[in-house]
């Protein structure tokens, strides 16, 4: 990082000496000895609850201009913005109380699975930190070093994020709009198509055909045209020429739920690698949509 970097390196290794491996962070962030059984109602059931959807919908109105403002300038619906703050910290309620650098110096020298990506965030932490003007032990987040209302990873903070609320700084720990804007120009980034879907029900006539689809993987790459070979019902509209992935959705004791996600469902991905994820953000953003809704046609009516 001297090197790189031009960063004095008896500051970096003083800051690495105040702190200490952090052996919480470890047993959080590595995968159960006895893994359990996927569920997507158990999963579902985190996220689409009323404290998300009554917060989001107070968040919303609090924020409505910003969120305007997000959507009109990067293409992304105000429900998804307002779905992925709300996944990731309940609106700011819980953006974690972990020292960050203390969590990722842990991650990048003492859990070999990762340390690759681990020593990067690192990096981008000390750089953050230089181009703030802040210690580099003055930043809080999560147990694998995510920051602020949006759970930004370092680099993503030195990639993505952006001075919404004009003040000079970005600040996405303390400030809601910044947080609002760097979501959305994250999303767009990672390529978000305005006006255009996220992902619609399907019905499947058989499930060994549709497996063939679900592990062509998650990005989108199968056709319209190709669905009915796999008899693959879309209960929903598909854009014409729209490339789709075929997402399976399994509660142990249920019906396996399908979806057909498009390019959008891809890009919440990004934020994300996990089908789970995006369809819980996506199933999040419609029920806050339909939440907004109806508390604005109540106002109107009460007026």
């Amino acid at each position: 990082m001297a090197q790189a970097h031009g960063l004095a390196a008896g500051d970096i290794l003083a800051t690495l000496g105040r702190i200490e491996r952090n052996d919480r962070v470890i047993r959080l962030i590595s995968p159960p000895s006895r893994p359990g059984v996927r569920s997507w109602a158990r999963y579902r059931s985190r996220f689409i609850e009323p404290v998300r959807i009554e917060g989001g919908v107070a968040f919303w109105h609090t924020h409505a201009d910003t969120l305007r403002r997000a959507s009109d300038r990067y293409g992304v619906p105000e429900s998804v913005i307002v779905a992925i703050i709300g996944v990731e910290t309940i609106y700011g309620r819980h953006t974690g109380h972990f020292v960050a650098a203390e969590a990722l110096a842990t991650l990048a020298f003492d859990y070999p699975p990762r340390a690759e990506l681990f020593r990067r965030e690192l990096e981008n932490l000390f750089l953050l930190a230089r181009d703030s003007g802040r210690d580099p032990l003055s930043y809080e987040g999560s147990y694998a070093g995510a920051l602020g209302f949006p759970q930004f990873l370092p680099s993503s903070i030195r990639n993505y994020a952006v001075d919404f609320d004009g003040d000079g700084r970005i600040d996405l720990e303390n400030s809601p709009v910044d947080a609002i804007g760097s979501v959305a120009h994250y999303l767009a980034e990672h390529g978000w198509v305005a006006g255009a879907p996220v992902a619609v029900r399907a019905h499947i006539e058989d499930t060994t055909r549709a497996q063939a689809l679900v592990d062509r993987g998650i990005e989108p790459s199968v056709p319209a045209d190709a669905l009915a070979l796999y008899q693959v019902l879309p209960l929903g509209e598909v854009p014409d020429n729209a490339l789709m992935t075929l997402v399976d959705l399994e509660t142990p004791g249920a019906a396996t739920e399908y979806w057909l996600g498009f390019r959008n469902f891809y890009v919440i991905t990004r934020y994300n690698r996990s089908s789970f994820y995006a369809m819980a953000v996506f199933a999040l953003s419609e029920a806050l949509r339909t939440a907004q809704t109806e508390t604005t046609v109540a106002g109107a009516q009460g007026r």
